[in-house]
Formats: C-alpha cells, structure tokens, sequence
C-alpha cells in the first residue's frame, strides 16, 4: 500500500488534526455523559414528552382556535346580560321588593281582602283605594306574569351561576384571546423551547451512546507519556522476558549487527522515548540457535525493552505516536507477544523507510505471517499507529486511515507490548534515532 498520495491530498489524516479528532470524541463523550446525568436533561425529556403529546398539541390547538362565542360561559353571560337588561323583569324584582306588594299581599291574606271587590266599600276606604290601586297596576301585572316562571327561575340560576367565583375565573379565561399563554402548560412549552435551545441539550440530542460505542466500551488501563528519567522509575524493563528466571534477558541474536545495552540506549528527552542506535564498539551476550549463549564483538549498541509489568492481556486497543529517524538499515518496532515465540504481532515495524504491520502465528507445521507493508510516508515526522484487537478481527491503522485487518489467525493468550531497534544481519548499519511520543493501552470493558 502507498499512501504518499493519500498523506499528499488529505486521504490520510495529518497527525495533528487526527488527535484533535481524539481529543475531540473523548471530550464529547465525557461531555456526553455530564449532560446524560444532568437535571436539565432529566426535565427535557419528561417535558419532551408532554410537549410532543397528541392530548398536548390538541389542547394547545383548541386553545388557540377556539371562540370565546363558542364557549358555554360565554351563551351563559350572554343570557344572563339579556334577562338583567330586560326592562320588566327588572320591574318584577323592584316591585318584588317592594313595600306596596308587601302590603297588598299582607292584606290579601286576611279576610277583609274580599272588600276589594265592594265598589262602594273601595270608594269610601283610602287604604282600600290604594290597595284596589296597585292591584290594577301594570306593574303589579308585571308581578304576576313573571312570579313562579321559567324566565325568573332561569335568571335567577344564572345569576347564581355567573356570580360564582370559578365561572368567572373560566369566563374570563375563555374571553382572553390570549388565553393560552395564561396556562401551565404554555409555560412548561416555553421552558422545554428555553432548553430545547440550550447547547447542552442540543449537542446530547445530535448524538446517541453507539457514536461513542469505541469509546464507551474501552477502558484506558496503561499510558505512558514518558514523564520518567530513568527505566527504574517506569514501567519498562531491559532486555527480553521468558517464563523461566534462569534465562537472561538482555542479549541480542546471532543474527544482529547491535549489541542490546540493557536500557543504556534508552532515554527520555523533553517528554519523548528514544531508543538510539549509535556505533560503538563492544562485546555482549548473544543468543545463537545451536550454541545458545555467545559471547560476541559489535560495532554498534541499540535497545529493547519489554512491559510485561506494564500491560499483559488478550485483546484490546494499543495506540502509540511514534517517528523514526536517520539510517534506514535499522529496524524499529512496537510489538506484541505472549510466553511462547508466536504469535507475534506487529503493531509497527518500520524497516527500509517503509512500515510492516501483521502478525506471525503457527500452524502445525510451519510459521506464517500475514502482513502488508506501507510506503510513501515520511517516517521522520509522527504518526499515530493503532492496533485493535477484538473477538473476530486484528485491524491497523496509521492515524485515521486502516491499513490491514486480518481474522486469518485470532490469538487466544494474553500479551504484552516490547520496543526495540536493531540492525539485521546483511543491513547496512548506521545510527538511528526510534521516537515515541505516548502509548496507550485499551481493553474492552
């Protein structure tokens, strides 16, 4: 694969924006979870639901349209207006109240009231006159029509009616064309809009947990950002790691023109692990297929270091910002294994200005190795390498881009990272410079 193009026009993501982007998806998701534990959100939703309500939209439309005409309190008022305004009724309560009728009915309730049909016996009694008076009276005629009616039971109901406390709470509710905005209901509209606005509330409704699903289900277990001095203070140690404590570490292989110096080579500089290949001569422990343990004589010293102590697991996502200067004869790499020889995976090895990812395995009877190689990159400046391993897949990446997956082998142990530098045999040598800004190691929650 050439990614010279890509990295040239923007199909690779530069190293800067690509852990902007990473920055940015870890600070959503805390910000998301913030948000999802928040009380404004705990109230937008529950108003959401209101709001977005089939019985909330139609009250809010029959508040909105509905006429006051069409309303009960408003034919109740009007009646009422109607039967206080009519101009005898009004007679009938005046002269219902008065003392004339008073007197008359008192005096229609003895027996002298037959005296009133005695034309003569009227004629000689003023009280009689006054009395035979206001029986023919129009307004004593009003009296009658309208005493013990429909019409006064009817007003005097409605009179009742409308004089109530609650009838003239809801009549002058339903006569105020903005009688909406009175109610709880548009002021709980109004605050699920104030929050529906709030950019909270806006960032946590544009997102759901799966577009944090990578995130969500990693937990972060190992980090280093090389904040140490020296290899004691950390937690890297020299050399290669068996299972049996009789072996020793720190050699190199018969193979390699470079002495491992264990962890010499090995510096941090302003935040920054080097692991430095420099010509020098000495003589170190060498590991030869048939002669096991030799002593022999180098021109040159590099490193390798192991973090069993570090992380040591099955599974998960290493992420580490890394750079490789000066002779292209030495081979770097970031690497995973287990207690036995395979399977070893490459994270990244850059050999030859170009970068080899992939993972050697064993069948029954012979070792594989299913790789790729990338060219076309400028090794000299970072990148971030990323490898994740889940349940069905191994898959690289170089910043944002995959650059191999393959199921064709699925480790089944656990294991740890290893760093090193070295110069195989038939290269030409000369010094280099392996820079790694970070690592980090994920495992799946």
């Amino acid at each position: 694969m050439n990614l010279y193009w890509k990295s040239l026009f923007g199909g690779l993501m530069s190293t800067s924006k690509y852990e902007d982007k990473l920055h940015k998806e870890v600070a959503d998701y805390k910000r998301f979870l913030l948000i999802s534990e928040s009380k404004e959100l705990e109230e937008y939703n529950e108003l959401y639901k209101q709001v977005k309500s089939s019985n909330f939209k139609e009250l809010k439309r029959t508040l909105r349209s509905r006429k006051y005409k069409d309303t009960q309190e408003y034919r109740d008022m009007a009646k009422f207006k109607k039967l206080d305004s009519n101009s005898k009724l009004k007679t009938y309560f005046q002269v219902l109240d008065s003392q004339e009728l008073a007197d008359y009915l008192a005096f229609k309730a003895t027996p002298e009231f037959v005296s009133l049909a005695n034309h003569d016996l009227v004629k000689k009694s003023p009280e009689l006159t006054r009395f035979k008076k206001f029986e023919k009276s129009k307004d004593y005629q009003i009296y009658t029509r309208f005493h013990g009616s429909y019409i006064v039971k009817e007003y005097l109901e409605l009179k009742e009616k409308v004089s109530n406390p609650e009838f003239q709470k809801n009549n002058e509710f339903w006569a105020n064309p903005k009688r909406w905005e009175t109610t709880k209901e548009y002021q709980d509209e109004k605050r699920f809009h104030q929050l529906a606005d709030n950019e909270d509330i806006q960032f946590y409704v544009k997102h759901k947990i799966e577009d944090f699903k990578y995130i969500a289900g990693c937990e972060l277990v190992f980090e280093d950002n090389f904040d140490w001095n020296s290899l004691n203070a950390s937690k890297w140690d020299p050399g290669f790691h068996y299972k049996s404590p009789l072996l020793v570490g720190n050699h190199s292989f018969v193979n390699e023109q470079q002495a491992n110096n264990n962890g010499n080579n090995v510096r941090v500089i302003a935040g920054n692990l080097h692991i430095v290949t420099k010509e020098q001569k000495t003589e170190a422990l060498t590991w030869h297929p048939e002669k096991g343990f030799v002593q022999k004589e180098f021109n040159y010293t590099s490193d390798v270091i192991h973090g069993c102590n570090a992380s040591f697991q099955k599974g998960g996502l290493y992420r580490a910002k890394m750079r490789f200067a000066g002779s292209k004869g030495v081979t770097h790499a970031l690497w995973l294994r287990g207690e036995e020889k395979t399977p070893h995976i490459n994270i990244c090895k850059c050999e030859n200005g170009e970068i080899e990812v992939g993972i050697y395995w064993s069948s029954k009877f012979e070792t594989k190795y299913t790789s790729t190689r990338i060219k076309g990159l400028n090794l000299s400046n970072f990148f971030v390498y990323s490898f994740e391993w889940n349940e069905k897949e191994l898959i690289w990446y170089i910043n944002d881009l995959e650059v191999f997956r393959t199921s064709n082998f699925m480790p089944q142990e656990a294991m740890y990272p290893m760093i090193n530098s070295f110069i195989a045999e038939g290269k030409k040598a000369g010094e280099a410079d392996f820079e790694i800004d970070y690592i980090k190691v994920y495992k799946k929650k």
